[in-house]
């Protein structure tokens, strides 16, 4: 029986991602948690054997989980199950360590195939998913997006989103500024030079939306 514990912070689409793996007749949900703080401690406890996540919630969101998560544990399976597919987002899932990639916009039955492939100790990516999205896009913006550490791209996230310094340092456990700091050197990379600026640049490579992640 795999084991798979849950990450979304939308109780109804928990609920019906528990329905379909539980009628795989080979999964069973150990857990499910609306934020990325109870899905580390939900992982510590009950160690999963895939960990199905969202990249957008609170607690830091599904980037900050999943970098969590393989600190503690350098195996773990886990699989990013988003309405977001820019190639950015899909790289950075990855290169987070992320096993997995699957659209919310994906056929239901391909969740439990990438639950079941992960389990087996093999990547998938959705069928969907643009060909050469590993490659580097050569663009100048894409590669100053790129050259964004973990941390920073997190908080460019965060604050793209409109939350505040802050917010960001409540988010993230850091303190005001840390998060000033980072600020500074995002805007430095990124080459620009207000919040406003910032977003656009987010929205444009679909990192963000206009309706918000």
């Amino acid at each position: 029986m795999i084991r798979v514990m849950l990450a979304d912070d939308h109780p109804v689409v928990r609920s019906g991602y528990l329905r379909l793996l539980d009628q795989a007749g080979d999964m069973r949900i150990v857990h499910e948690a609306g934020d990325a703080d109870a899905a580390y401690a939900a992982f510590v406890a009950l160690t999963p054997d895939v960990v199905v996540t969202d990249l957008s919630m609170p607690g830091g969101g599904g980037l900050a989980l999943m970098r969590r998560i393989l600190q503690r544990d350098a195996a773990a399976r886990i699989l990013v199950f988003s309405m977001h597919d820019s190639p950015l987002l899909v790289r950075r899932a990855l290169d987070a360590g992320a096993r997995g990639f699957l659209t919310k916009a994906s056929p239901p039955d391909s969740l439990v195939d990438a639950v079941r492939a992960l389990h087996a100790g093999r990547r998938y990516l959705d069928a969907a998913l643009p060909p050469g999205l590993l490659q580097r896009d050569p663009h100048d913006e894409s590669q100053r997006l790129a050259g964004l550490s973990g941390r920073e791209f997190e908080i460019f996230r965060l604050l793209a989103q409109g939350h505040s310094p802050g917010e960001c340092a409540q988010a993230l456990k850091l303190s005001a500024k840390t998060i000033s700091n980072h600020q500074t050197v995002i805007k430095e990379k990124l080459g620009v030079a207000t919040s406003a600026a910032l977003a656009h640049l987010a929205i444009r490579h679909g990192v963000v939306s206009t309706a918000g992640v």
